[in-house]
C-alpha cells in the first residue's frame, strides 16, 4: 500500500510541477527557469517507478538516490522561480512542501534499505 501511495504522490507531483510551468509568464528567465524545472520534477517518479524493478539493494539505492537528486534540482528551481518573484507570497509553499516530504521519504527509504 505505501509503495502505491507513493507511486500516486510522485505523479500527483509531477503534475502539480508541470501545471506551475503552464502558469508562468512567457518571459526568458521564467521559460528557462520552468523547463528545467519540469525535466526535474517529472523525472522524480520515473526513477521511483523504476526503483520498483531493482535486481538488488543497490540497484535499488541507487535509484532511490536518483529520485533525490532530481527533487533537490526542483527544489532549486521553485527556488528560482520564487527569486524572479512571478507569484504571489505562498503560491509555492505548497509544492515546496511536498518536495520536502518526498526527500525525506526518499531519505528513509535509503536509510533503511542500508541498515539490512
Amino acid at each position: 500500500m505505501e509503495n502505491e501511495d507513493l507511486k500516486v504522490r510522485t505523479r500527483r507531483f509531477a503534475l502539480r510541477v508541470i501545471k506551475l510551468y503552464a502558469a508562468l509568464p512567457r518571459t526568458v528567465e521564467a521559460q528557462i527557469i520552468g523547463k528545467q524545472m519540469v525535466r526535474s520534477g517529472t523525472s522524480v517518479g520515473a526513477y521511483y517507478r523504476e526503483a520498483q524493478y531493482a535486481k538488488s539493494d543497490p540497484d535499488f539505492i541507487s535509484k532511490i538516490q536518483g529520485a533525490l537528486q532530481e527533487l533537490e534540482e526542483t527544489i532549486y528551481w521553485l527556488e528560482l522561480v520564487e527569486d524572479i518573484q512571478v507569484f504571489t507570497d505562498g503560491r509555492l509553499a505548497p509544492i515546496r512542501q511536498e518536495a520536502e516530504e518526498l526527500r525525506a521519504i526518499f531519505i528513509t527509504i535509503v536509510k533503511k534499505v542500508k541498515a539490512r
